[in-house]
């Protein structure tokens, strides 16, 4: 998903605070995983975690 739209997002999370925190820990997950798979990343950890959890919801 190119640059959801993050008024929606939070509006749907219901918290702001919530989702700036699951974002912080989905990106360090993921940053973690390529890492150890010594993987490089093209995306920032960040984006993709956006784009995953406003793919989930």
């Amino acid at each position: 998903m190119l640059n959801p739209n993050i008024g929606k997002l939070i509006k749907d999370y219901n918290n702001r605070y919530r989702l700036v925190i699951d974002v912080a820990h989905t990106a360090r997950d993921i940053s973690s995983k390529a890492e150890e798979a010594g993987e490089i990343m093209v995306e920032k950890p960040v984006s993709v975690a956006i784009d995953k959890l406003a793919s989930e919801l």
